[in-house]
């Protein structure tokens, strides 16, 4: 990932209607959720919240689909993982094992065992 494509997701991130959001749909995990239920969750009124979901996914972050007349949102895990690994890719001298010792279970989301649940 380039510098500026992670400085563009930081700046996503760095306000709190869209840090949010992001939070609520990774939590959600892939099926994501409709504009409508991300608006009720966070509170935001409809109008406001569509403006955070489009910086949001211009920065890489989340994902949209059309469902007949409903707009789906999840987040984008490949471009969340970029940004991870953005971050870590010279941690510890190039050895991020020893940055993060005991690394997260990888556990499909979905299956039993999901942290996205807890």
């Amino acid at each position: 990932m380039e510098a500026r494509t992670a400085i563009d997701a930081f700046a996503a991130l760095a306000q709190d209607t869209r840090l949010a959001v992001f939070r609520l749909l990774i939590k959600a995990g892939p099926n994501g959720l409709t504009a409508g239920e991300v608006a009720n969750q966070v509170g935001v009124p409809a109008s406001t919240l569509s403006h955070h979901l489009a910086t949001l996914e211009r920065a890489g972050l989340l994902r949209s689909w059309r469902v007949q007349r409903q707009i789906f949102y999840a987040s984008d895990h490949e471009g969340t993982r970029r940004l991870i690994a953005f971050l870590t890719e010279e941690c510890c001298q190039g050895r991020p094992e020893l940055c993060f010792p005991d690394p997260p279970r990888a556990v499909p989301c979905g299956s039993a065992g999901c942290d996205h649940d807890a």
